[in-house]
């Protein structure tokens, strides 16, 4: 029976939150197709939750409690790929010592995942697609038929259809697949789960790094939350709240880095030109640099920023070290070069 009271779904297995309308909606075409027999191809961006709809669509299904496969079909080579899904007989292959058995024979009596469906190399597609219509298949090596009662779920992030037209993906197997076709909506279009689903990951980050306190966030950080693309969907979200999380020193979240890849030395950089801009006169003229050395100028001009961004943040040597582009460690470590001189005209102390 499709679910559509209530204001939000959660999983034991996973992180399947939400309470906007797009999410129930999804959920609800979900749940109407699961007890359907027929092979059903989930379509998504990456960081959408695929895997957690397939797990769902199984367990929502007759066939519940048979074993839930899954392969990730873009990690094998293309010369794997058949050994990985259908198994292989002894000596089949270098290295082939003794049988075993693929992901079909391990699935059969319930559900097989093909995620990242569009990587399967069109020889393997042509055993699929039998597996599909007669329900039985051979191992690599062998020409016995392996008979299995095995139901296809296919995900992916590329147009199917398109490889299709372009001959990159058999027309006939794409035709098996799509007997549903549900497009899981990414994140952006969920505004209403954004802000639930980053106070669920925050609450369990606390609790990993062993926090009572449940974290809370700034009305700035909620507005930066929800304005994001969100082009990774739920995984960079996730990613992006534990890591503010850990590096808070309490349990009120007031910055978020969306993007941990920026350099800490090129925002020196920066912080440099505001800091020209913002304290003119304290270009040197060219008097003055023919009186001292560079590496004077860069110790003087590097004092007096960090004694600017002290008195800014209130002596906060975090938030200090955060405005200059620096880490903490980096920080102190200019602050026990330079001593007192640093901050002798903040009041602290080193």
């Amino acid at each position: 029976m499709p679910i559509r009271k209530g204001s939000e779904f959660s999983s034991s297995r996973g992180e399947a939150l939400g309470q906007s309308e797009t999410f129930l909606d999804f959920q609800e075409l979900l749940s109407r197709v699961a007890p359907v027999d027929r092979p059903v191809l989930l379509i998504g961006e990456r960081g959408t939750g695929k895997e957690l709809a397939a797990s769902r669509l199984h367990f929502l299904s007759k066939r519940w409690q048979g074993p839930f496969i899954t392969l990730n079909c873009a990690t094998l080579s293309p010369s794997l790929i058949e050994a990985e899904l259908f198994g292989f007989e002894k000596g089949a292959f270098t290295g082939a010592e003794s049988r075993r058995s693929g992901r079909f024979e391990a699935a059969d009596g319930g559900t097989l995942l093909l995620d990242e469906i569009g990587s399967i190399p069109l020889e393997a597609q042509e055993k699929i697609l039998r597996v599909v219509e007669y329900g039985s298949f051979e191992r690599v090596g062998s020409s016995q038929p392996v008979e299995v009662d095995v139901r296809i779920v296919g995900a992916t992030n590329v147009d199917l259809k398109a490889m299709a037209e372009r001959e990159d993906f058999k027309r006939d197997l794409l035709d098996r697949l799509s007997f549903e076709v549900l497009f899981l909506p990414p994140l952006r279009y969920r505004g209403e789960d954004i802000m639930l689903l980053a106070s669920h990951f925050a609450t369990r980050m606390s609790f990993e790094l062993g926090r009572s306190e449940i974290p809370t966030f700034t009305e700035a950080v909620v507005r930066e939350l929800e304005d994001n693309s969100w082009k990774g969907n739920i995984r960079e979200l996730k990613n992006v709240v534990e890591r503010a999380v850990h590096r808070s020193d309490s349990g009120h979240i007031d910055k978020v880095v969306f993007d941990p890849f920026v350099s800490p030395y090129e925002s020196v950089s920066v912080a440099f030109q505001e800091h020209l801009r913002e304290n003119t006169n304290m270009q040197p003229s060219i008097e003055a640099a023919e009186t001292v050395s560079i590496k004077q100028a860069v110790e003087e001009l590097e004092r007096s920023m960090m004694r600017q961004a002290l008195t800014s943040c209130r002596h906060n040597q975090r938030k200090a070290a955060a405005r200059l582009g620096l880490t903490y460690d980096q920080f102190r470590g200019k602050i026990r070069k330079y001593g007192a001189a640093v901050l002798e005209q903040t009041g602290e102390t080193v």
